[in-house]
């Protein structure tokens, strides 16, 4: 039986490669030879021309949120925008709230919690 296979990205090539999860092996990117990022089963990549979605996803890529399935379903909310990106950003700026944590809410309060 073949094992199922998950996404890497390579954020310089903006590209996509679906290859079988082993953690002990580091992916190269057959375009630039730099090192692939695993992302999980659940990622879809956006087109290469769409840059606003790229710089999104290096975002998202760098706070450490990835596209793993979870029991229900898909990952999650993810944003899509740049804009989406900025409102999580400046919520977790003035909540004190970790970047991966606001990047992932779907709702962002429109004033940040009293302490």
């Amino acid at each position: 039986m073949a094992h199922a296979k998950t996404s890497y990205v390579c954020l310089p090539c903006r590209a996509s490669y679906k290859q079988p999860y082993d953690r002990d092996r580091e992916r190269i990117c057959p375009r630039c030879t730099k090192p692939l990022i695993h992302v999980g089963s659940a990622f879809a990549a956006p087109r290469r021309r769409d840059t606003a979605a790229w710089r999104t996803l290096s975002v998202l890529l760098h706070a450490g949120v990835r596209f793993h399935k979870s029991c229900c379903g898909g990952p999650g909310y993810r944003p899509r925008t740049l804009r989406e990106v900025r409102e999580r950003m400046t919520y977790a700026r003035r909540s004190g709230e970790p970047f991966a944590r606001s990047l992932v809410r779907y709702d962002v309060p429109s004033s940040p919690p009293r302490s």
